[in-house]
């Protein structure tokens, strides 16, 4: 029996003169352009002259206000009524039925209790006289820095699709959130840290329902998702070099892995989604180098650790996320995006049972952190241009849940608060009806939430597009308006 023989396959023939000329022109002039620039710094070595940098820093629609953006996220839903939106009349008819509600509207359909006052005490602070809960001792001291938007509204009443529409606009999954959406529209600051970082509850509590995809690029390339920092041991896997390889071997690696991929780059067609794989090899690489440093809390002096609240035991967590957060976004990084609390109902602000238990413990656990992040910020100048976000996936019912002092979801209305990056400070925007169940008042979807968030690092959300299986997508999809009132 005769074996066959295998050959290697042959060299693609050019097709014509032109084209092996013109690639054998650009071919020794990319190699002498590459080695120039590498020699002066301005390119790195590894990526060839001509290849496109998909994080590459690019301008805004129009001049920007904010340059990076903080969110901190409270996941689980927290009570308006019971932090922001204070409402004297719900004391007033505590223990009375809610005329005309539909028990549809929460979670629990068939625990659902009369009103029930906030059982925590309301005063108003700074200049504006903003009413704010006694949870929050330090951000009460923060509210002219504020800018309050006391109507949101979402459409669904369960945790996993509430947090994907209000972290990509859909209430589905399979879309870009907005840190991908931003770091898509503005490219990144920075060559040696991630554009868009993610960190979630560090005490075992679990990462929120809808676990990474809440921070996805969708049908984004993947170089715009968000990388999320782990909760235990390093914040990120491989930052260290591998026993025994040392920078060069490490370099001629990567060089070799990049060369075999890029072989398989069509020239007419990009590739974006392998160009994007070989730049988060490039990204890697050079993280090990400069993301020790930025994620070293020991360099801060101890007036700054004991400012966030690195010395209070309940609070110790979140305060070296948020110092983290401001690490990283003066350092280049573009988008920060931090959850308190958990996966499962009392492990997160979704106080269910025990309103004063749950929310009590979380807000000890981060009053101190973020309203040390708001004055750190403004003291080093960089509140101006950084936008920091407070807020959840939806509010909860003036209404008790039976068989506890807790809350269900609300989906008619919650409060989100911005800071900084060119937002107007101590004002409110919209409002709730008298006991806080609906937004009655210049109501803010998520939609126009997002428009918002993008108009403030100058991005016009009409034309941040990407076109996916022949339709031009977009963050705000059809929908949305800027929330003029709080723009400075």
């Amino acid at each position: 029996m005769t074996m066959p023989h295998f050959f290697a396959p042959a060299e693609p023939r050019y097709p014509s003169r032109r084209e092996m000329l013109s690639r054998a022109g650009n071919g020794m002039g990319m190699l002498a352009l590459a080695s120039l620039l590498g020699d002066s710094g301005l390119a790195a070595a590894a990526v060839p002259a001509g290849t496109p940098d998909p994080m590459a820093a690019k301008p805004s629609h129009f001049p920007a206000k904010a340059k990076r953006v903080i969110w901190l996220f409270m996941n689980g839903g927290p009570s308006h009524v019971d932090t922001w939106d204070y409402k004297p009349e719900l004391a007033k008819r505590d223990g009375k039925e809610l005329p005309g509600f539909d028990k549809n509207t929460g979670f629990f359909t068939a625990a659902v209790g009369p009103l029930m006052k906030s059982p925590f005490s309301f005063a108003q602070h700074g200049q504006s006289g903003a009413w704010v809960s006694s949870i929050f001792p330090n951000l009460a001291k923060h509210v002219d820095k504020m800018a309050f938007l006391h109507s949101c509204w979402t459409d669904s009443n369960n945790h996993s699709p509430a947090l994907f529409k209000v972290n990509t606009g859909m209430a589905r999954q399979g879309f870009p959130c907005v840190g991908s959406w931003v770091t898509y529209g503005l490219g990144s600051e920075s060559r040696n840290l991630p554009a868009f970082v993610v960190m979630y509850d560090t005490l075992g509590r679990g990462i929120p329902k809808g676990h990474s995809q809440n921070w996805g690029a969708g049908f984004l390339p993947s170089i715009y998702q968000g990388t999320a920092f782990k909760p235990q041991g390093d914040p990120i896997d491989n930052l260290r070099r591998p026993n025994g390889m040392d920078d060069s071997q490490q370099r001629k690696q990567l060089d070799l892995l990049a060369k075999l991929n890029r072989r398989k780059i069509d020239p007419n067609l990009g590739e974006p989604d392998l160009a994007a794989r070989i730049e988060t090899f490039e990204l890697a690489y050079r993280m090990q180098m400069a993301a020790p440093d930025a994620l070293d809390l020991s360099k801060e002096d101890s007036a700054t650790q004991k400012l966030y609240g690195l010395d209070n035991p309940k609070a110790t967590h979140f305060a070296k996320q948020c110092l983290m957060a401001r690490r990283l976004v003066e350092r280049g990084v573009r988008f920060v995006q931090i959850y308190s609390g958990g996966m499962e109902n009392e492990l997160s602000w979704d106080g269910h049972q025990d309103i004063i238990k749950n929310h009590a413990g979380f807000a000890a656990e981060t009053d101190q952190p973020i309203a040390g992040l708001l004055t750190d910020l403004a003291n080093r100048g960089m509140l101006e241009d950084t936008l920091v976000i407070w807020g959840g996936e939806f509010g909860r019912l003036p209404i008790v849940q039976k068989g506890g002092t807790g809350r269900d979801h609300n989906p008619h209305a919650f409060t989100v608060w911005m800071a900084g990056g060119g937002v107007k400070g101590g004002v409110h925007h919209g409002a709730t009806d008298e006991v806080g169940f609906k937004a009655v008042e210049d109501r803010v979807s998520i939609n126009d939430l997002h428009a918002t968030i993008l108009h403030l690092i100058g991005m016009d959300h009409k034309r941040l597009t990407y076109r996916f299986n022949g339709r031009d997508f977009r963050l705000t999809d059809v929908a949305g308006n800027v929330v003029k009132s709080i723009l400075a």
